[in-house]
């Protein structure tokens, strides 16, 4: 299966060179691994991602499900002079997570086209059981400043 990356050598750590000064930065996401047509990453249950009763915060999850969305989509359109930005996304929290505990994040795309593209966004706990269903709309547009 060929790759939907513009850049066909992607790995996680050139994937790293976009998080300083980001909220991913600031949340911990780690991208574990990049496959042909997904992005694995992991993110802390920590201090920035709990709410008042220390499990995971919803905003949390759909910042990690924004944040890889996000990164896929604009890595899909890498140097064509377009970019993505986030349009439309919703999220269904099924299960909670304690602090101190991981959630690992699969996003695969549903539809990449010219105008628009969707991807759906799975965080599951350490126990590999489903913690959030994610659906994520980017609109392309021609990048800023051509």
């Amino acid at each position: 299966m060929s790759t939907i990356w513009a850049n066909k050598e992607l790995t996680p750590e050139i994937c790293h060179t976009r998080f300083p000064g980001t909220m991913m930065e600031a949340l911990k996401i780690k991208i574990e691994e990049v496959g042909n047509n997904f992005i694995k990453a992991s993110m802390p249950v920590f201090e920035n991602t709990i709410q008042p009763f220390k499990l995971l915060h919803g905003g949390a999850s759909v910042a990690l499900a924004e944040s890889i969305g996000s990164m896929a989509s604009n890595l899909v359109l890498q140097e064509s002079g377009k970019v993505a930005v986030g349009q439309s996304i919703n999220a269904n929290h099924i299960r909670p997570v304690p602090y101190g505990k991981f959630v690992n994040a699969i996003t695969k795309p549903v539809h990449l086209g010219k105008s628009s593209h969707v991807w759906e966004i799975e965080i599951f706990n350490e126990d590999n059981k489903i913690v959030c269903v994610s659906r994520l709309t980017m609109a392309v547009i021609e990048k800023p400043g051509q």
